[in-house]
């Protein structure tokens, strides 16, 4: 028992960095679309030159649904089955964290406080930035969405993690094209 005690704070902080890590995933599709007759695919530029990113992460973007397109079997057309489009959203998240774990033990509050005997408490501040991309794929017919695939996850500012971040993001929303394929 006392060795998981020393253990717990250890588990809770594996556990806040192996969740930041990964991308929540949702998907939303139309029940009577044949998924099996799309076979080709274009990217739709009115949607992808809305999107409010930069263009270097919006060509990374483009590139890594390509890719997961093509391994899927699908053939980049100009005369395409479905349009590609996306657009992102990103949300600056605050955590304020009050609780210290000093060198007097655990509290919150000064050394005379009811509340513990914590030593200093000086509250920790954090932000991070959640990001939110939406791969939406049209049929090009009829000009209807017929697939919605949204990744939800922290970005990260680390230039040299940012392309794989992005193929990161991406490969798990297409984890899911198309509906109804065992995962």
């Amino acid at each position: 028992m006392k060795n998981l005690l020393k253990a717990l704070p250890f588990l809770a902080l594996l556990l806040v960095v192996t969740s930041c890590s990964s991308v929540r995933v949702a998907t939303d599709y139309d029940k009577n679309a044949n998924f099996s007759t799309y076979k080709t695919f274009a990217f739709f530029k009115t949607g992808i030159d809305k999107a409010e990113i930069n263009d270097l992460d919006k060509r990374r973007i483009l590139r890594a649904i390509e890719a997961e397109l093509l391994a899927k079997g699908f053939t980049k057309s100009d005369n395409p089955d479905l349009l590609i489009s996306l657009f992102t959203k990103s949300n600056q998240r605050v955590d304020v964290y009050n609780n210290y774990w000093g060198n007097r033990g655990w509290g919150w509050g000064g050394y005379n406080s009811p509340w513990g005997w914590g030593g200093f408490n000086q509250p920790n501040i954090s932000t991070r930035t959640e990001g939110v991309l939406y791969v939406d794929l049209i049929d090009a017919n009829k000009k209807e969405l017929v697939w919605q695939g949204m990744g939800t996850g922290y970005l990260t500012q680390n230039m040299d993690k940012k392309e794989e971040r992005i193929q990161e993001f991406v490969s798990k929303i297409m984890e899911k094209y198309p509906p109804g394929m065992a995962q």
